[in-house]
């Protein structure tokens, strides 16, 4: 069962295209401190957490003044708690201002705790150009469902993805992949009825990645 992917994946990535990332950032500098806080946590339990984190440090500047023990009593709760407050004052007596966010893979994957992963958050959310494609836990798992890439490795499925797909629609595909994975092809019950990729998706048509064409 070959497939023209670029063709499949269109109406998916219109769906999605342009819908903001779930984590509830007000600047860059947000942002990034959110987007490693939710690493191996909820996006909704940061944006819980986030007005308190940000009334007491609202920019890059006011966190270069925090110990990682100051940090402690407003993410204790989050997984993690305390390489992440370690990362964070690391990172802000690296940058100093909210100015000097990086803006490229190369320079947001040199700070503590910014993997390839929440490089193309970054990237893909500030609005500048793709240099990878969004894989999360939600597109590690629906990419390989759907029948575009297989393994379980990020980084790998990422390079697959990256494959099929031009890069102007990179920053398109990864988000809209993970939404598909958020709300309709969820780890139990995925609900292919509603799924506008069921007609080409090897899990709901029981194709093996043995048998099947992934990269056709």
């Amino acid at each position: 069962m070959a497939h023209n992917w670029i063709e499949h994946l269109e109406p998916l990535m219109k769906q999605y295209a342009g819908r903001k990332h779930p984590l509830d950032y007000k600047s860059r500098y947000q942002l990034l401190v959110m987007v490693i806080l939710s690493a191996q946590d909820s996006d909704k339990h940061i944006n819980e957490l986030a007005p308190v984190i940000f009334g007491a440090y609202p920019s890059i500047n006011s966190l270069t003044k925090a110990t990682e023990e100051d940090l402690h009593q407003y993410i204790s709760t989050v997984r993690n708690f305390g390489n992440k407050a370690g990362w964070l004052v690391k990172l802000a007596g690296q940058i100093g201002d909210d100015d000097n966010i990086p803006r490229t893979m190369a320079e947001l994957t040199k700070l503590p705790g910014i993997g390839r992963k929440s490089a193309n958050v970054i990237i893909r959310e500030s609005g500048d150009e793709a240099e990878g494609i969004i894989v999360d836990l939600h597109v590690v798992r629906v990419a390989p469902r759907i029948g575009i890439a297989s393994g379980t490795q990020p980084e790998k499925i990422e390079k697959q993805i990256m494959a099929i797909v031009p890069k102007e629609r990179w920053n398109d595909i990864g988000m809209a992949l993970s939404f598909l994975g958020r709300e309709i092809c969820r780890p139990k019950d995925p609900k292919c009825d509603k799924c506008i990729m069921s007609k080409v998706c090897h899990f709901h048509n029981g194709i093996s990645e043995e048998t099947g064409n992934l990269f056709d």
